[in-house]
């Protein structure tokens, strides 16, 4: 996969040169023509052909983290027998049991339409 873009990115910089060194070329249409038919495509097919390993990577993030989770008990204490409360809450903002005017410490009047 890396030999095709590195042939690619040899290809287009040889086009970009030709472009700068021709007698009706310029230099910013080399840096047009490195950056739109070089850079810009290949950034986007790399991207797109590595979307598989970053799955396996979160995959495997999540596996751990649920064999970590595991290894915590009902007690609330860990295999080390350390209080290991936070890992038992959850993440979520709501999950605190407080009621939602008291989340927040500004009241917001209510809108009505005038009649």
């Amino acid at each position: 996969m890396y030999l095709i873009a590195i042939a690619w990115i040899y290809v287009v910089l040889l086009m970009s040169i030709a472009e700068a060194t021709n007698t009706t070329g310029t230099l910013l249409g080399a840096l047009i023509t490195f950056l739109l038919y070089g850079l810009l495509p290949l950034s986007v097919v790399l991207y797109i052909m590595r979307t598989p390993a970053r799955k396996r990577a979160i995959k495997a993030k999540e596996k751990l983290e649920a064999e970590e989770s595991q290894k915590t008990n009902h007690d609330g204490k860990n295999h080390d027998g350390k209080n290991n409360d936070s890992a038992n809450r959850s993440v979520l903002p709501d999950a605190s049991g407080h009621s939602a005017s008291t989340a927040t410490t500004a009241s917001v009047t209510s809108v009505r339409k005038e009649t």
